[in-house]
C-alpha cells in the first residue's frame, strides 16, 4: 500500500553547488505538501550534502537522505524506488530546477487505469541568471520537442523529467545496473517500458531547467562513454530499430573510418569545434561517440 502520490528520485553526487537550488524548487510545489515526498539516493558526496539534507530535512521531513555505495545512476534510482512510499516515481536529477507546477502536471497523467510512462520539457541552461531568463520569458525557450507533441518514443525517456508508476517499473525490472559509465540506462527502461505496453505521453507544460554546462572536452569524453553504452543496450535488445535509433550503423561506422584516416581533417574539424558550436562540433560529437562504439565492439 502507498502511502502517498508521488516520490522524486534524485542521484546525486557531489552536487550541492546546484542542489541548493534543486531542493527549494521541489519543495515549493502546486502539489500539496502532504501528497509527496523528496529522496536524494546519494553516493556518499563528501560536499556537505548530508549536512544540507539533515538541516531542511529538520522542517521538512518529507526530504529524505538515502546514502549509499552507489555505483552509478542506475543503482542509485533503484535505491531510490526500493525506498519510495509514492504510488508514482518521479525521476529528475540535482542540477535541475523545477518549475512550480511540475510534480502536479506528472501526476495529473497518472490515474490508476493508466498505462502510461510521463515525459516534460527540460531546457538547458548554462546559470541561475538563465534559469531565472527563461523562466520568465517563454518566447525565448528553445524545446527539443514542440508543443504539440504528445507522445514520444522511448528513445526520449529522459530521467531528468520523466514519471513512471512504482507498480510498472517493478513489473519491468527497474533500472539495469549493468549501465554503470554514462548514458542509456534511462532509455533502455523506457524501451523495456514502451515493450511492456506504456505509452510514453510528452507533457510540455511540465518544465524543468537544466543547469549543467558541460565543457568541450569533457563532452567528448561523455560521447565516448555513451557510444560504449550503445553496444551494451544493442547487446541486450539486438534489433535493427535500436541500433538505427542510436546511429550504430554500417554506414555510420564506415563514415567514422573515413574521418579517422585523414587526421588534418578529424584537426581541424576539433579545432573549429572548440571555439563556436555548429557542424563541426557536432560531427566530432559523434565522431567520439562512434569512436566509443567501436572500442566496446572491439572489445567483445
Amino acid at each position: 500500500m502507498n502511502d502517498l502520490d508521488l516520490t522524486v528520485v534524485i542521484p546525486t553526487y557531489n552536487r550541492l553547488d546546484t542542489l541548493r537550488h534543486v531542493i527549494p524548487s521541489l519543495l515549493a510545489q502546486t502539489l500539496a505538501a502532504d501528497r509527496y515526498e523528496i529522496v536524494v539516493a546519494d553516493s556518499q558526496s563528501n560536499d556537505g550534502t548530508a549536512e544540507f539534507l539533515a538541516e531542511i530535512s529538520r522542517e521538512h521531513p518529507r526530504v529524505r537522505h538515502l546514502p549509499g555505495p552507489y555505483n552509478g545512476r542506475a543503482m542509485a534510482r533503484n535505491a531510490g524506488v526500493e525506498a519510495a512510499r509514492g504510488a508514482v516515481v518521479m525521476f529528475t536529477d540535482a542540477d535541475i530546477i523545477a518549475s512550480q507546477d511540475l510534480l502536479a502536471l506528472h501526476l495529473a497523467h497518472h490515474r490508476d487505469d493508466s498505462k502510461v510512462a510521463v515525459v516534460g520539457m527540460e531546457l538547458q541552461v548554462n546559470s541561475f541568471a538563465d534559469y531565472e531568463r527563461l523562466r520568465d520569458r517563454p518566447q525565448e525557450r528553445r524545446p527539443l520537442h514542440p508543443m504539440a507533441r504528445r507522445k514520444l518514443s522511448w528513445l526520449y525517456f529522459l530521467t531528468g523529467n520523466a514519471s513512471v508508476k512504482k507498480r510498472d517499473l517493478d513489473r519491468v525490472g527497474r533500472f539495469d545496473e549493468n549501465f554503470t559509465g554514462y548514458g542509456h540506462e534511462d532509455l533502455e527502461l523506457g524501451y523495456r517500458l514502451q515493450d511492456a505496453g506504456l505509452t510514453i505521453v510528452y507533457e510540455p507544460k511540465a518544465i524543468d531547467y537544466h543547469w549543467h554546462p558541460v565543457p568541450y572536452n569533457e563532452q567528448k569524453q561523455k560521447m565516448e562513454l555513451a557510444g560504449r553504452s550503445t553496444v551494451r543496450f544493442y547487446r541486450k535488445h539486438s534489433t535493427f530499430g535500436v541500433k538505427a535509433n542510436l546511429g550504430m550503423t554500417p554506414l555510420s561506422l564506415v563514415l567514422h573510418d573515413v574521418v579517422k584516416k585523414q587526421p588534418k581533417l578529424l584537426a581541424t574539424l576539433e579545432r573549429v569545434g572548440a571555439t563556436k558550436p555548429g557542424l563541426a562540433r557536432n560531427i566530432v560529437y559523434q565522431y567520439h561517440y562512434l569512436s566509443g562504439v567501436k572500442d566496446a565492439l572491439e572489445r567483445a
